[in-house]
This record gives C-alpha cells, structure tokens and sequence, in this order.
C-alpha cells in the first residue's frame, strides 16, 4: 500500500487521503520509538530506522513479508499486531502468560514480554502496543505495533524483588517468601486433593559453634548448610528456606510421608558429610535434626497445622539425641 503510494509520479496526483496517508507513512519511518506496520494480509508495511537499531534487521529483510517475527523469537510465532490482523487476541494469550497478559487497550492491545532478539544476541524485555487503522468502512488496513525497551527496569524491578524475597546471608528465599510459597502450595494441594510434607531443620548446637568460630563463620556455615540443602533437592517445585536463625524449611508439594523421609535423610547425611574447611579456615563439622509433617489440606490457611506438627516432630528429634529425622503423618493419624 504504501509503496504505490509512493511510487506516484507528482504529489498533485494525490487525493486528500493518500496525501495524509504518505505524510503519515513517512513520520512514522522516522519516529524515534521502535515502529513498524503490518498490512491487512500481515505483511510488513513499515520498518522504521529506529525498529532498525532496536533489532539488528534492516527494513529491506522484512519489508513485504512475515518474517518480522525473526527480529524478536527464534521460532515462528505471531507478535502482538499480528494477533489484531488475525482477531485472535483471545486465543493466543497463553504466548504472554509467562511475562505479562495481553490487555485491550483504546481498541488495539499492549503486552510486555522477554524477546530473544535473534539478530542482536541479546534478550530484551519489551512493552508493547498494538492499535489497527481501519478505512471509513470498517475495513482494516494496517496495524502499527510500537516498542519500547523496559530492560532496565524488569532488571531493577527484579533486583528489588530478590532483596524482598531472598535471605542475605544464604541466598536462599527468606521466611516472607517462604510464607507466601506455604500458602500458595497449601491452596494448590487442597484444590487438588493432594498431600503437601513440610521439613522443619534445625542445626545442632549453633549456640555453640558460633561462640567458638565467630560470627563470620557462622554465617559461612549458615551459608554451606543452605547450599547444600539445595543441592539436595531433586524437583523444581520444592523449595528451600531460611525460616529464622539456624532453621530452614523444605517445602515439598505432592510429596508422601515415605519419599519426604528419604529427602530428609539425604540432606541429613550431607551435612553430616559437609567438611566447614570450604567456607571457613577450620576444619569443622555440623550435624541437623529434622521435622517431617505431611498432610492433606482440607481447609484454607490451615497450614499453622503443618508448621506445629513439623515442629513438634523436630523438637522430638532433638530430644532423641539430635542428628536425625522424626516424621509424621497427619493423614495416618501418627
């Protein structure tokens, strides 16, 4: 469209309408924001020198073509002008869910999202808007999809959000967030019938290592015991915490009684094993006692239960001489 109108022989030639067609054509090429256009049939119209610089391509690989989404994703996928063109903005949302939902906005769409950026090497997290023109029918004749680049606040918005929710010393998540992930598991778990198993840790005589080796290097074995306990967990949605002091807690969805003792027992030997010599200058050792509670939720915000059970089972471990698991299951009643 825009390149017949271009191709005119005199500018007199040029209705009313084309005549603001072509100015507009031409202030978008030069916009300073990331811009282009698609046509009717999503091909592209428009490539502006700034879409350009922002992703690496130039507007003679894509004009006339449907390759835009390359500029963005290293496999085909619609970009958001596309969902307009296509009237399938309800059906693709599932594309966004990870980053953000698309949202209708003044008839046309606006999402954010991580884009790869093929061309650049580079991911960028985009926000982006997507209105359609339509002629004085009805009819839609192209879609203008703008950029702009919001890297550096999702990467500073994620550093505050780390601060928030991850302990400072151990790096692992902090009690808030082990809050918030307790009561979205135990939500999950009585939506789905499923058990949830909480491990409450407790390092062993702490009191005593820390007076002896300092702070420093209590926070250096807080630090090991984290790691390692990580390191322990197999599953992607299990969870380690720092709870408070020198008490962490597993959070362990879908996990029956029989299989969370075998965790616990796994992350009890490792301490056991820990050599302190990789985060201090002695030679120490540490050992853990812990408390296993599984149940099926049956009510919302019930978990005050989970935590007291897992508790009681751990100051049951270390009144049995500490350095080992006790566990109980509140389905089985023992």
């Amino acid at each position: 469209m825009t390149e017949q109108i271009e191709q005119r022989v005199s500018p007199a030639t040029l209705s009313d309408d084309e005549k603001e067609q072509t100015f507009a054509f031409s202030l978008l090429k030069h916009l300073v924001v990331p811009t282009f256009v698609l046509d009717a049939q999503s091909k592209v119209i428009i490539w502006n020198l700034a879409c350009e610089r922002l992703t690496g391509i130039s507007a003679d690989e894509v004009i006339g073509t449907s390759d835009h989404w390359k500029a963005f994703y290293e496999t085909p996928r619609p970009c958001l002008a596309d969902f307009i063109v296509q009237g399938k903005a309800q059906d693709d949302h599932q594309l966004y869910l990870q980053y953000a939902e698309i949202v209708a906005a003044n008839n046309g769409l606006y999402a954010e999202n991580w884009c790869v950026m093929p061309k650049v090497g580079t991911q960028l997290y985009l926000a982006i808007d997507a209105n359609p023109i339509y002629d004085k029918a009805g009819n839609l004749l192209a879609v203008i999809e703008t950029l702009r680049d919001m890297t550096a606040q999702k990467e500073a918005q994620h550093a505050l959000e780390l601060l928030a929710t991850q302990d400072a010393v151990t790096g692992i998540a902090n009690r808030r967030r082990f809050d918030e992930l307790l009561q979205l598991e135990w939500g999950r778990a009585m939506r789905d019938a499923k058990v949830l198993t909480l491990l409450m840790v407790d390092v062993d005589h702490f009191k005593i290592y820390n007076d002896t080796y300092g702070h420093q290097a209590g926070d250096a074995c807080l630090k090991g015991i984290a790691t390692t306990m990580a390191d322990c967990i197999q599953r992607t949605v299990d969870v380690v915490a720092r709870y408070g002091g020198e008490e962490f807690a597993v959070i362990l969805p879908n996990a029956p009684s029989s299989g969370a003792i075998v965790v616990a027992e796994r992350i009890r030997s490792a301490i056991e094993r820990l050599d302190l010599s990789e985060f201090i200058a002695q030679s120490s050792n540490v050992t853990i006692s812990i408390g296993v509670a599984t149940m099926t939720p049956l009510q919302p915000g019930g978990f005050t239960q989970l935590i007291a059970a897992a508790d009681a089972a751990l100051y049951q471990a270390k009144r049995a001489g500490r350095n080992r698991v006790v566990a109980v299951d509140l389905d089985a009643g023992n």
